[in-house]
């Protein structure tokens, strides 16, 4: 059963204590921070010298620098709240993804016997293009895609009719222009991990995927 977990190695999610929001910008500390102020103003003026009066512009200026301190401390606060609001919303997200089918932007494969279909994204039509899996031993395997036009390509790795064991592949595709295309791979999400740089998928075919890399979802499950 798909599952959502909390990585609790990281020393830092958006379910801990320290990105709890903090208490909404309070319209009552610019009241005291006003009171604060005139209560400042009265002593200068009890205790300034008689025969070198403060000038009133300077009650002026040092008043606005308060009030342009207390607005940035304002500013930072709603900020921070955001950041929480944002970090949550993207993880609520992301665990609504789990058992749905996904297509992300990746430069690896994780083959575990089935089939992963794809595709790649070509800027300029090439005469001869190949995509190119490379395991942790450095032996590569290339899968002619034949000559192809501009704009998206689809491909299937078989792991099978390929000979390929489980396990982690680099990809890259060589073009007859040069060009590095993007590759993206679809499969199912499996389970989704809160880390401190926001929500890991668990993507078959794919493996840990960060959600920044998402670039389309479905709502119904894949076959």
């Amino acid at each position: 059963m798909s599952t959502v977990n909390n990585d609790t190695s990281s020393s830092g999610t958006s379910s801990t204590s320290s990105d709890t929001p903090k208490q909404a910008v309070n319209l009552g500390e610019l009241t005291d921070m006003e009171n604060s102020f005139i209560t400042l103003l009265v002593a200068q003026v009890q205790y300034q010298d008689p025969t070198k009066p403060v000038d009133s512009t300077e009650f002026i200026n040092q008043y606005s620098a308060m009030a342009q301190v207390k607005s940035m401390q304002n500013m930072t606060t709603l900020q921070q709240n955001n950041l929480v609001l944002m970090d949550n919303l993207q993880t609520l997200t992301a665990a609504g993804l789990v058992g749905q089918e996904v297509k992300v932007s990746a430069d690896s494969l994780q083959l575990d016997g089935d089939k992963v279909s794809g595709q790649i994204t070509l800027e300029h039509a090439s005469a001869t293009t190949v995509l190119q899996l490379t395991d942790a031993n450095g032996v590569r395997t290339d899968i002619t895609l034949g000559p192809q036009e501009a704009g998206s390509v689809p491909f299937t790795v078989d792991p099978e009719a390929l000979g390929l064991k489980p396990g982690k592949y680099s990809l890259a595709v060589k073009t007859e222009s040069g060009e590095t295309p993007g590759i993206e791979v679809s499969g199912l999400v499996h389970n989704v991990r809160v880390s401190a740089d926001g929500p890991v998928l668990e993507v078959e075919g794919a493996g840990s995927v960060p959600f920044y890399k998402i670039v389309e979802f479905s709502q119904g499950q894949a076959a």
